[in-house]
């Protein structure tokens, strides 16, 4: 496993002239099957995005998540976070993979094939 991140956030973004507010950047992470990339947006796309960290043949799971976290002190900035729902559902803690039921708002089970397209009455 190598993880490769800045943990000097501060410097990483600075800006001639601007100080640097956490609540203007949102991150964004995005995990694939051995790497997991962890950047920085500005919420009015007036600066560059910056790249915090890259973790590469690193499993996605968990504790995987909870170490990158850390390791870019997200506790300490709380950035609004923004993923697909494969991060997302790491985040909640979310059990992976291919689940019985679709989404925690509903009670469709995506594996039922058979009513997929015929079923009428839904649970409220």
């Amino acid at each position: 496993m190598v993880l490769v991140f800045s943990n000097d956030v501060c410097s990483v973004t600075e800006v001639p002239g601007h100080e640097f507010n956490p609540d203007q950047w949102r991150l964004f992470i995005d995990s694939l099957k051995v790497s997991l990339k962890v950047v920085l947006f500005h919420n009015g796309n007036k600066f560059p995005s910056v790249p915090l960290a890259h973790a590469a043949n690193m499993k996605e799971n968990y504790e995987s998540m909870k170490l990158l976290l850390g390791k870019i002190k997200y506790d300490e900035f709380k950035w609004k976070l923004c993923g697909d729902l494969k991060v997302v559902a790491l985040l909640l803690r979310m059990q992976l993979g291919y689940t019985k039921y679709c989404c925690f708002l509903c009670e469709w089970d995506s594996r039922d094939k058979k009513n997929h397209y015929v079923n009428k009455l839904w649970p409220k």
